[in-house]
């Protein structure tokens, strides 16, 4: 397997964690309170989004030559960071607000 693959099957399995914390985020959005209910679809809504930005990033990744794929890593990455860092940030602020 090249390194490439390897890099790809990685940040595939990290968006597919993070699509299971956004599967479990819209559990917990049925059972919230009206107000509640508005901010969790904003939230997800806004994590959908950043879902499809790291799925593009990584379609260029595996169509990228080996030569290329290097360069266009760095863009996959940023894209997971974002994605990464606001499914934590949104089920901790989403989470405590349902606590209250």
């Amino acid at each position: 397997m090249s390194t490439k693959d390897a890099y790809k099957q990685k940040i595939e399995a990290e968006v597919e964690l993070a699509q299971a914390k956004l599967a479990e985020l819209k559990a917990e959005a049925k059972n919230a309170s009206a107000d509640t209910r508005i901010e969790y679809d904003k939230q997800i809504g806004e994590l959908e989004q950043k879902v499809d930005a790291t799925k593009e990033k990584l379609k260029e990744l595996g169509e990228a030559s080996e030569d290329a794929w290097e360069h266009l890593k760095e863009g996959a990455e940023h894209a997971w960071d974002k994605l990464s860092s606001a499914v934590r940030e949104a089920s901790e602020k989403l989470k405590n607000k349902f606590k209250d």
